[in-house]
């Protein structure tokens, strides 16, 4: 029995160790104590041992991104994988077997078939689908670009097209549509494609700048050193060079390749990530963030450098450390605390635009920013306001964060040329959004959120360059989605294994950009596969090139909350109303604010609202500056309006010129029924009597001018008043009041 107990053991711990990559960690681990999981193996080993025999591609979706979602699951076939893809329609599941091998999967019925290419001539370094009409995916090979249709029914790949070149190594996002080829003996000559649903555009040929070393040698240009990445719409190129520490800009017209400038680099290694529309460098050896908003078209950064900060949060998901689990519908739970996390880890993979896959822990993060933390670090107050009100995915916040910075400079009592120039920012920003419609889409999405929207769970703004983890890890698979959120890149000489266990993601994302030109749009997919006109955008005028464009996350994000823009209106009920209420003492520096506020509105062409020019006649009148107030009213500097008649008066109290300037604003408004009204308050009741009969104001109560005139022990004026409404009113005789002051008339005279 002690032989056959041996015997049993080191076969079991033969089969571990030696069992296929994916099982090696887990196998090493279970092979020490082989006898106790002989003798008692809980379900849960048993299943995790079961599971990492198997070959299964989880995949998650990434937009728009869930922490919540549960991962799908497809069974593959065993072998070696390089990469792994799913076509846009998710029916089909692409694996590159070798260098000279593409398997392609049909998940409804199947059905697997192959296609290879010479393997003496050519090799194949990566592939990816497209939505162009005339090819469904395309494979990049040392020999040049293979443009394939698919035929499912016939379990073939049909060859279109063949575009012969030399390639190095490319790299490709979804996101724009384009791929870029390198070639050359330092890999700095460049040929760029971009398969739209619009069709084949080719880039003119281009060549990266690169210096050269002190010892004088020629330094080959890397596939990591090169980003594509899409802001505001427009698709750029990012070119790392290492010996000049610099990070080169290019951008791409259909005609031409534009260099855009350069941003110094303080690291040896860098990451780029887009987060809404913003720029941002991960200095990894530093480990900080530096921000761009190439918007401002300046090489300056929006602040000071950020850190890189953790948030985690558990949640219930279909992964354990690399190994994906699955028990009849229950998952392991994963929490942050649980796992020692190194920031900027040796095995962190940023991936374009805002995702980090981070290998070793299993976790896959979103970058989301912290805008408050950026506009604290920046001094610049014009630059911070006009930086927050381009930013769409946190609209709301971004408002009231500017709101917020010009309340804090009118009570830090700065120049009013800055405060000036800081209302000038946010009143020009709300008349192009109130132009362009995106306020009104904002107010929508306001009150559809307020009347019944969703109510799921999600994590709250995280610091600095906040990041929300997620333990995402899968099993046999590797992230290159077709979401846009990658950047691939591959050498002829690379050779790459998934057992690392790596994350793969779903490929379909509905909102991808395919570009736009200055004479003519290109069309980009809407959720269902079709095609529709992408939305218009701002942008900056360039050489008179046609753009290659792309919009997606714009239009993504308008569905959600358009525009930062602050209106007149929250500009008094955050700012000046409660200045006002704080600062107290010598109201003329805020009447100087207010004033420039009016000129500003004015050049826009802006409805003001008039709390405003209430709170203007309050200040000037506690300040007793009537002389000021009668100017600004005479002038039309103060609006006429109900509410501001209505001040005056209230402030005329104190001073009778005030009071008439309130009444002349009723007349000027011909609000009679007021107008009547205060005559009669006034004591002038014969005065509003002829005013009623000239302009037929009948919906003053009579009561009032009898009571008044009752008040004055003038017989004679109550008869006057008596038969004014007795002939003014029909059926008045009829009524108790004519009853009652008749025999109050009778009376007197007796």
């Amino acid at each position: 029995m002690k032989d056959k107990n041996h015997a049993t053991t080191s076969l079991l711990k033969r089969i571990l160790v030696n069992c296929s990559a994916q099982a090696k960690q887990y196998g090493s681990c279970v092979s020490s104590r082989v006898p106790e999981v002989e003798r008692d193996m809980c379900l849960k080993e048993f299943l995790l041992l079961k599971i990492c025999m198997q070959n299964v591609v989880s995949s998650w979706k990434t937009a728009p991104y869930n922490p919540y979602a549960a991962p799908s699951s497809d069974p593959i076939s065993e072998g070696p994988m390089l990469s792994i893809r799913y076509s846009l329609d998710l029916k089909l599941l692409a694996i590159q077997r070798s260098s000279h091998e593409i398997q392609i999967w049909n998940k409804e019925t199947g059905d697997t078939f192959s296609q290879k290419c010479r393997p003496e001539s050519e090799s194949i370094l990566g592939f990816f689908w497209t939505d162009c009409p005339t090819c469904d995916i395309v494979f990049v090979k040392t020999s040049g670009l293979d443009l394939y249709s698919c035929n499912a029914g016939s379990r073939s790949l049909h060859l279109v097209e063949t575009k012969k070149l030399n390639i190095s190594w490319f790299i490709y996002t979804h996101e724009s549509r384009l791929v870029l080829l390198a070639s050359g003996m330092q890999c700095k000559s460049f040929t760029g494609y971009q398969l739209s649903s619009a069709g084949i555009v080719r880039l003119p040929r281009f060549e990266m700048v690169m210096a050269k070393s002190e010892a004088n040698d020629k330094p080959i240009l890397a596939a990591e050193d090169v980003h594509i990445i899409t802001v505001y719409g427009r698709i750029y190129c990012l070119q790392f060079d290492r010996v000049a520490m610099l990070l080169h800009s290019y951008r791409f017209y259909r005609d031409a390749v534009v260099p855009q400038g350069s941003l110094p680099i303080y690291s040896n290694r860098i990451a780029v990530s887009v987060v809404d529309n913003i720029l941002l460098v991960h200095q990894v050896e530093a480990k900080v963030v530096i921000i761009y908003d190439i918007f401002a078209d300046s090489q300056a950064p929006i602040s000071a450098p950020l850190p890189l900060l953790l948030r985690g949060f558990s949640r219930v998901n279909a992964a354990s450390s690399q190994i994906a689990l699955k028990t009849s519908g229950a998952s392991e739970s994963k929490d942050l605390s649980d796992t020692e996390v190194t920031i900027y880890g040796d095995q962190w993979n940023f991936l374009v635009p805002d995702l980090v896959c981070d290998v070793s822990n299993g976790f896959l993060w979103k970058i989301n920013v912290d805008l408050e933390a950026i506009s604290a670090s920046s001094s610049e107050v014009p630059l911070i306001l006009e930086f927050l009100q381009r930013r769409k995915l946190e609209a709301d916040k971004a408002r009231h964060l500017c709101l917020g910075i010009i309340r804090t400079i009118i009570l830090e009592r700065k120049p009013v040329p800055m405060v000036s120039r800081a209302i000038d920012i946010l009143l020009t920003a709300y008349s192009h959004a109130i132009k362009t419609g995106s306020y009104y889409k904002r107010i929508i999405a306001e009150e559809t959120s307020a009347s019944g929207a969703s109510n799921l769970s999600r994590p709250s703004a995280v610091v600095n360059e906040s990041i929300i983890g997620v333990d995402a890890s899968g099993k046999f698979s590797r992230q290159e989605p077709e979401s846009g959120t990658e950047n691939e890149s591959y050498r002829s000489n690379l050779q790459t294994s998934d057992s690392d266990g790596s994350l793969k993601m779903n490929s379909q994302n509905p909102d991808q950009p395919i570009g736009r030109t200055e004479r003519g749009y290109l069309l980009e997919p809407d959720a269902a596969g079709g095609e529709v006109p992408p939305t218009g955008q701002s942008r900056i005028v360039g050489p008179s090139n046609n753009q290659l464009n792309s919009n997606a996350s714009e239009r993504h994000q308008s569905q959600v909350t358009a525009s930062a823009a602050a209106s007149p209106a929250d500009l008094y009920s955050s700012v000046f109303s409660p200045v006002d209420e704080e600062m107290g003492g010598d109201g003329s520096y805020l009447t100087a604010i207010l004033v420039e506020f009016l000129r500003s509105a004015s050049l826009e062409k802006l409805k003001v609202d008039p709390n405003i020019y209430v709170l203007m006649v309050q200040i000037l009148a506690r300040d007793e500056r009537y002389a000021e107030l009668g100017l600004f009213v005479m002038n039309k500097i103060i609006e006429p309006s109900k509410e501001v008649a209505l001040q005056l008066l209230e402030s005329g109290r104190q001073n009778l010129q005030v009071r008439k300037l309130g009444l002349g604003m009723l007349r000027q408004l011909s609000l009679h029924h007021d107008y009547v009204l205060l005559l009669v308050q006034d004591g002038y009741y014969l005065e509003a009597l002829r005013y009623a009969r000239k302009h037929q104001v009948n919906t003053v109560r009579p009561s009032l001018f009898l009571e008044a005139a009752h008040a004055s022990k003038d017989p004679l004026h109550v008869a006057v008043v008596l038969r004014f409404f007795s002939d003014f009113i029909p059926g008045f005789k009829s009524t108790a009041d004519h009853h009652m002051y008749h025999r109050i008339v009778a009376e007197m005279n007796s």
